[in-house]
């Protein structure tokens, strides 16, 4: 035992906190060389060190767990190691130019004399409908956060992507477009608006300053939005994750798996949450351990707003968030500190 070191030694010699150590460990990427069957510590061998260390540097540059595991697979195989840390670097460059394009959009806007005409977008009341109830979970009502309280209409000629968030959690969902007329533009709608558009006919949603109108065959709804700036979304979605099939068996243990009571940092509000256990072939859910903590009930509304439909639950690392993917909309859960 005297060569090997404990979980908190290969912590600190590493760069690795010891609650990521406990995932690779949970996910294979970076198993302890020895686990004392009677206390549970793990141990590692001196050759780990330089592998954590790998993984503790490819973390800091964003590196996904998918390309962790696969630089640590082929890390003998130059040419292989070379293509996913270019594929990488490719994703961040992208990053840095659509920051690029939202400063020059920023100074744009300054620099603009003219006043904005007004945004008409048709989309099918329909697909709305169903955008709507895939982010309406995820709607803030925290009086001091406004802006939370509306959904983000996003307006580009492709595509209406609506986005809520309360902070803790984040859906997206996009619709298509049928006409728009006027430049594109991103206002945030209070959601008892977004609660009363039709859903069964094709809507026009005219944005005009800072009034909305919503039209429909026979229905004229007229709001006015909310002012404050909408959090950068595209910001907080990992690049990808480590994706296990949400099926049948994975939701009924999440709505069955006993639970432990923490409460939230940010709010001081008392959740039940539930643990989620990396294993080699998807994940266990249990309400104690090491292993990802997350509020049990966001996580079942989050699958029920995917709809109908392959899901897929993302996993990225103990203080990562959780994206669950559908074919249709992304929600993405901020984990709980165990």
């Amino acid at each position: 035992m005297e060569s090997l070191r404990t979980i908190g030694r290969l912590a600190r010699e590493s760069g690795l906190s010891v609650s990521a150590l406990r995932f690779y460990d949970g996910a294979g990427v970076l198993v302890p060389a020895s686990v004392d069957p009677g206390t549970g510590y793990r141990y590692y061998g001196p050759d780990q060190i330089g592998v954590a260390r790998l993984v503790a540097s490819l973390r800091r540059v964003g590196m996904p767990l998918a390309g962790v595991r696969e630089v640590l697979a082929r890390r003998h195989d130059r040419a292989a190691v070379d293509a996913v840390l270019d594929r990488h670097l490719r994703c961040l460059e992208q990053g840095l130019v659509d920051a690029r394009r939202e400063l020059s959009c920023v100074r744009s806007l300054i620099e603009q004399e003219e006043p904005v005409p007004p945004t008409t977008v048709s989309v099918h009341g329909p697909e709305l409908a169903e955008a709507v109830r895939a982010v309406r979970f995820a709607v803030g009502s925290d009086p001091e956060l406004p802006v939370l309280g509306g959904v983000l209409f996003d307006v580009t000629p492709r595509s209406v992507t609506l986005v809520a968030t309360d902070r803790y959690r984040l859906a997206i969902a996009e619709v298509g477009v049928r006409g728009l007329e006027g430049p594109a533009v991103a206002v945030v709608v209070p959601v008892a608006l977004v609660d009363r558009m039709p859903a069964d006919r094709p809507v026009a949603i005219t944005i005009d300053g800072a009034d909305v109108v919503v039209r429909a065959e026979g229905a004229t709804l007229e709001g006015t939005l909310i002012p404050e700036a909408f959090p950068d979304h595209r910001r907080l979605l990992p690049e990808r994750g480590w994706p296990v099939p949400v099926d049948a068996a994975l939701r009924a243990a999440v709505s069955a798996a006993p639970t432990r009571v923490v409460r939230r940092e940010q709010d001081g509000t008392d959740c039940a949450v539930a643990v989620l256990v990396p294993t080699a072939d998807g994940v266990a859910v249990t309400g104690d351990g090491a292993g990802i903590g997350v509020d049990r009930e966001f996580l079942l509304e989050a699958f029920d707003a995917g709809g109908d439909g392959q899901l897929l639950l993302s996993l990225d690392g103990p203080v990562a968030p959780l994206v669950i993917r559908s074919p249709r909309s992304v929600s993405l859960l901020m984990p709980v500190r165990l």
